[in-house]
């Protein structure tokens, strides 16, 4: 898949005007500087005596057309709307300026307005950049295997899933695949946004995008092209860029709907009541009436939400963690409560056996040997991690027959002519349970194993926590979250257990999904907004019903790109509270936008209205306080 074929699949229509904005910026550069050069001849010519006084006139004329070049563009895509849009108001004020004889001012306002035009595009352009950089990572060209061995280059998108492809140390890795052959350390924080490179080998699991550092590896193709975790996750970002936070949507929607008028009927006022009533001269009254048009035009409040959105969700996007859109990141800054289910978020979901326990009838070796030969059948987790930890132990597992399950308890089989029951120590009536039940209390499953008529020995098998999960709770504490709530399906002892190592506030043990999706409501209820995080498929419900869904290790699967609102691509617990702390900080530093945009417009408003602000002025005034908001947004790039 080539970045062409990716950027044309996967970025909505005004993802790419924007990439055709900053396409243009070379141009808006030079016609800046035309406009400035122009307007400073008309200046120096235009003072001395003797030159002709169409000459002035000429230059300021040029400076209005390369000044006004993109401007005039987009008023006009305005006007043809039906709308007014800052653009407009620009140009009609320098206009004005001109017809009432003061061609330098007009074109002072227009060279001011194209480089804070162009310094913003500019500005803008690194939130865009960070996040498009996405689609440079996919190399467009991959080294087939045939079947015969023979290697030949060809296009990425022409693979298809089945075939081998063979990348070399320092290569990038062109699909999401299976390593067959070799091994190696791949750097994925192209992914996951972890920098500590991860060992590879035959089995492991691979992605496009990310960086081959120190063997030659085959990889299987596993993957459509076009569905790779990287193509996925450049339609999660186009598809954020799309979508505005609530904020914005209402800046955007008072603004261009009534702001603008407003400005245009304010403009119309400061003309006529001045003639009318005040006995004012034709060129002082148009002159004010553009300079207040001037400093009231929203550009700084239009921009001051974007500005400091699009810095965030690219930042997040470089550290692995995907908001889907500017509303979701404003829910991560009210976040008040964290709900978490236990298997694969708190824990990492692989079983394993933590301890044995004889019973006295036979050895541990040989209970354990038989064990393993009747759950080398299921596919169960928990028979799979008792044959691993048999082959751990280098037992000499033997065939059984006559397997048979037991329904809902456990299996059966013949070992060496002795029919062996593994299941719940339930199988063997009250004469283990209170040894189980002690187990149980520990965090463990307990398993039994024997005959139908006396057990063996018992099997305690445990989901390891994740080793950074204690850290990472505190961690959400320490962001600002008043209550950590576990919520899962297992009984009550293990997720009283897990909650008591890592610091979890609340558990809500035996849950089935839609009993977390109630337990959701209620808590958004008594305490406020609710993040949950869950995989994404049995926590759907929950997920849609909270208000922020949260998938973690996401990485090489679909599982949670509907039903979440943020993705985690790693299994990194900790960047749960680096997302509510960038959405927090995200909102601080919209409000500070917001609050330094209304202010300055209020300002410079009065001083039109009841000083006599030079029009210069009022544009530095108007374009800087835009600048300053842009830059004050593009700090959330920071880490």
């Amino acid at each position: 898949m080539t970045t062409t074929s990716v950027n044309s699949r996967h970025l909505h229509a005004e993802a790419q005007a924007e990439l055709d904005e900053l396409a243009a910026l070379p141009w808006m550069m030079r016609l800046t500087a035309i406009c400035l050069i122009a307007t400073g001849l008309g200046w120096v010519a235009g003072s001395v005596a003797g030159v002709p006084t169409w000459l002035p006139w000429l230059l300021y004329v040029v400076a209005f057309a390369s000044g006004g070049w993109f401007p005039l563009g987009n008023a006009w895509e305005s006007l043809r709307q039906r709308e007014f849009d800052v653009n407009f108001l620009m140009i009609v004020a320098a206009i004005g300026a001109a017809a009432v004889g003061q061609p330098r001012e007009g074109a002072i306002l227009m060279f001011l307005f194209a480089l804070s035009n162009t310094l913003e595009t500019y500005a803008m352009g690194r939130t865009h950049r960070a996040v498009n950089a996405l689609l440079e990572m996919a190399p467009d060209q991959a080294t087939l295997i045939a079947a015969d061995g023979t290697q030949q280059v060809v296009a990425v998108a022409d693979l298809a899933i089945g075939d081998r492809v063979l990348v070399r140390p320092g290569e990038r890795i062109p699909v999401d695949g299976v390593v067959r052959i070799g091994a190696s350390s791949i750097n994925e924080a192209a992914i996951t946004g972890e920098s500590v490179p991860v060992d590879k080998g035959a089995g492991s699991k691979v992605f496009a995008g990310t960086l081959n550092t120190t063997g030659a590896l085959t990889i299987e193709v596993t993957v459509a092209v076009g569905d790779t975790t990287l193509a996925r996750i450049i339609e999660t970002v186009a598809e954020a860029r799309s979508q505005k936070a609530k904020a914005q949507d209402f800046t955007d929607r008072v603004i261009g709907q009534y702001y603008a008028y407003a400005v245009v009927a304010m403009t119309l006022l400061a003309i006529a009541i001045p003639l009318l009533f005040l006995d004012w001269s034709v060129k002082t009254t148009l002159y004010r009436a553009m300079a207040l048009m001037v400093v009231a035009s929203p550009c700084a409040l239009v921009i001051s939400i974007p500005a400091a959105m699009l810095s965030a969700m690219a930042n997040a996007a470089r550290h692995g963690m995907l908001f889907k859109g500017g509303r979701y990141l404003e829910a991560a800054a009210k976040i008040k409560v964290v709900a978490l289910d236990k298997t694969g978020t708190l824990t990492t979901g692989q079983l394993s056996v933590m301890q044995t326990v004889d019973l006295g009838q036979r050895s541990t070796e040989q209970w354990l040997t038989a064990a393993a030969a009747v759950e080398a059948f299921s596919e169960h987790p928990l028979a799979k991690a008792i044959v691993a930890h048999a082959q751990d132990q280098k037992l000499n597992v033997p065939i059984a027959v006559d397997f048979q399950s037991i329904t809902g308890m456990g299996a059966q089989a013949d070992v060496h002519g002795e029919l062996v029951q593994v299941g719940r120590p339930r199988l063997w009536g009250e004469a283990v349970l209170a040894q189980a039940a002690k187990l149980e209390a520990q965090g463990a499953t307990v398993i039994g194993v024997g005959t139908t008529e006396q057990v063996w020995g018992l099997i305690a098998l445990a989901d390891t926590i994740r080793p950074d999960a204690k850290q990472a709770i505190a961690a959400l504490h320490a962001a600002g979250v008043e209550r950590v709530v576990l919520l899962t399906g297992d009984n009550q002892a293990v997720a009283q257990h897990v909650a008591s190592q890592i610091g979890i506030d609340d558990v809500r043990a035996e849950l089935l999904p839609g009993d977390k999706a109630q337990i959701i409501e209620e808590l958004q209820q008594r305490y406020g907004p609710v993040a949950m995080v869950g995989d994404g498929v049995n926590d759907a419900p929950a997920l849609a019903t909270a208000q922020l869904g949260v998938a973690m290790g996401v990485a090489g699967t679909d599982v949670a790109v509907q039903s979440a609102d943020v993705l985690l691509l790693s299994d990194d617990l900790l960047k749960l509270a680096e997302a509510l702390r960038l959405g927090r900080r995200t909102q601080r530093i919209v409000w500070q936008n917001i609050a330094f945009a209304g202010g300055v417009i209020v300002v410079l408003i009065a001083s039109a209205l009841f000083g006599n602000i030079p029009l210069p002025l009022g544009v530095v005034g108007h374009e800087g306080s835009t600048l300053l908001v842009v830059a004050n947004g593009l700090r959330l790039l920071r880490r």
